[in-house]
């Protein structure tokens, strides 16, 4: 009966590691912990031999004193003896025969089994020690290197690691959480090791990097594909090297629990930055090539110029695009007007949600003395593939813009194309900027012409090589510059890095320094004890003007009278959300102060 009971056993056993070892195998994001696929079936395969091999032990030990001890040693002996390939199988046969001929066989055809793949199990499971044990000693002696480690081995990782490697050639390129289960996963261990990277297994909050000089720099990337996941880690990452001098951590997510969770954080000596790839696409943009906007400006009969812009798609970078565009073309002498295009049919009612009073009647196409001024037309349930949406942006005349974001390479693409023939058609040559994400389609693209050697002029952004590189995200000119800006309002370094708020907005107005340098706008390019009277008064309005366009394009409303201080951030309500001259004289010389060089 022990036989019997011990087969059965042995066998649920053995398919609830088969279970489990698949279920870790395709979930995407469960890898690189100790339960690897490897490890479940090693240890499942381990424990079904030994509870099969009980019987064994107890009959050979049925007259032996401690049997019940004995039986247990005798047992693991024999299991062990499987794994090395040693084990008699002769002997567990004829034990087994004493109870029946087809017991006899069912045990002989399960230990044959067990024979074949418990050494092949042993030989993977000891060479994947080994594998994190080189990986372990190859970052011990880099000891004295900089170090700059990745939470996952991806093209957005390599992109960065490769640029950073090659700026510093001493620095030492980590990868954790790194698998070889795939062809896509072998090309990328494949590119890994041109960097001379260490490469493991395991999940980068259970390896202890604090194992490193305290006087080199260690950087830590968190930029996996699953944002719940890199919260997670962030947070434990920041628990365990908060105490620790020259360390950096970056986040990459873009969702809102991930910035009220990093912010709340006690994060010690940790300097964090959350990348928000989507905004930092767009604010790049506009700080590389922004300028061309004011200079693409048509000139209208009132002296003025125009910007007209058209964004396909409203999904996170079109909507990040349409909100930096409402306060990015607050400039003297300028108009804008965007169009946005989206397919969902309450994509108006959803973009009003998040920025209610930017989108009011109160301020959106309408021109009031010293306040920002831009005309926005959300255009819901409008396919660029049919007619109907195609006469839509026939209508509007003189575009200069054009902006593409509709989910996929495939799909931008294609719709920049689109574009290119409807202007055409309409003797228009706007620039059009279409997200990309593949580099290798990039630069396949770059230049492209139709058979008779016209040229389709769209420029495609967004690339993981351009996206990902050590000025772009470690070394931000822009960031710099946005640093510049908060320092002149705040003696407190700590702020700009701490809370969004302050990071987000600082940059906004370094854009916005930039561009209206460009413009020429009188006193841009002056300190602010330079400035004349009325250099002064110029870039205070406008700098208000922008400021009003931004605070409502974060969600911001009025909140009440400026001379009452009713600002609720929690609430997104600020006083301040007002025309220039209703300012208090204090928040005017705010506004000289961030809107000077």
């Amino acid at each position: 009966m022990i036989w019997k009971l011990c087969f059965v056993l042995s066998l649920l056993t053995l398919l609830a590691a088969l279970g489990l070892a698949c279920s870790i195998a395709l979930g995407r994001y469960r890898r690189g912990r100790v339960l690897t696929p490897l490890n479940v079936l090693f240890g499942g395969l381990f424990l079904a031999a030994f509870v099969c091999l009980i019987p064994l032990s107890a009959a050979q030990l049925e007259q032996e004193s401690w049997r019940g001890l004995k039986t247990v040693a005798f047992a693991l002996h024999n299991t062990f003896q499987i794994f090395t390939i040693d084990a008699d199988k002769g002997v567990i046969l004829e034990s087994a025969a004493c109870e029946s001929e087809g017991l006899a066989n069912a045990y002989s055809v399960y230990l044959s089994i067990a024979y074949v793949v418990g050494p092949l199990l042993t030989f993977g499971f000891l060479m994947s020690f080994f594998k994190n044990l080189t990986a372990y000693t190859r970052y011990l002696l880099h000891w004295f290197n900089d170090v700059y480690i990745f939470s996952e081995l991806n093209e957005r990782s390599i992109s960065l690691g490769a640029d950073i490697k090659k700026n510093h050639r001493r620095a030492l390129i980590v990868y954790t959480d790194v698998f070889d289960d795939s062809e896509e996963a072998y090309e990328l261990r494949e590119a890994a090791r041109e960097l001379r990277a260490v490469c493991f297994k395991k999940d980068i909050q259970v390896i202890g990097f604090g194992r490193h000089s305290a006087k080199r720099q260690m950087v830590l990337f968190v930029m996996g594909r699953d944002e719940t996941e890199n919260i997670r880690q962030s947070l434990r990452l920041i628990e365990q090297y908060k105490n620790r001098e020259r360390t950096r951590l970056f986040v990459f997510t873009t969702r809102t629990d991930g910035e009220l969770l990093l912010t709340k954080a006690d994060k010690g000596r940790i300097k964090l930055r959350r990348v928000n790839e989507v905004r930092q696409l767009v604010n790049n943009l506009l700080y590389e090539r922004g300028a061309e906007l004011f200079k693409n400006a048509l000139p209208q009969e009132d002296g003025s110029k125009k910007i007209t812009a058209v964004l396909l798609g409203l999904g996170a970078h079109g909507t990040e695009m349409l909100k930096a565009l409402a306060w990015y073309c607050q400039m003297d002498g300028y108009h804008v007007e965007i169009n946005a295009f989206d397919i969902d049919p309450k994509a108006a009612d959803r973009f009003t949600a998040a920025a209610p009073e930017l989108m009011s009647d109160n301020y959106n196409g309408v021109s009031i003395p010293n306040e920002a001024e831009y005309t926005i037309y959300i255009h819901p349930g409008c396919d660029i593939t049919t007619r109907s949406c195609a006469n839509e942006i026939m209508q509007i005349k003189d575009v200069t813009y054009a902006f593409v974001s509709l989910g996929s390479d495939e799909k931008n693409i294609s719709a920049a194309a689109e574009l290119r023939m409807l202007f055409e058609r309409m003797k228009r040559k706007p620039v059009i900027q279409a997200v990309v994400h593949s580099s290798e389609e990039k630069r396949a693209m770059t230049g492209i012409t139709n058979y008779r050697g016209q040229p389709y002029d769209i420029e495609l952004i967004g690339d993981t090589d351009a996206s990902y590189s050590e000025d772009v995200i470690l070394n931000s000119r822009l960031e710099a510059e946005a640093l510049a800006r908060h320092l002149k309002w705040s003696d407190s370094e700590d702020e700009f890095w701490q809370y969004e708020y302050n990071y987000n907005s600082s940059v906004a107005s370094a854009l916005h320094m930039k561009a209206r340098t460009a413009c020429g706008i009188p006193g841009a390019d002056k300190e602010e004890d330079e400035l004349t009277p009325e250099e002064t008064q110029i870039i205070s309005a406008l700098e208000h003007r922008r400021w009003n366009a931004y605070m409502r394009s974060e969600g911001y409303i009025y909140s009440g009278s400026p001379d009452k201080r009713t600002r609720n951030d929690l609430a997104k309500m600020h006083h301040d959300l007002v025309d220039y001259k209703a300012l208090s004289e204090e928040e005017k010389l705010k506004d000289k102060r961030v809107g000077s060089a």
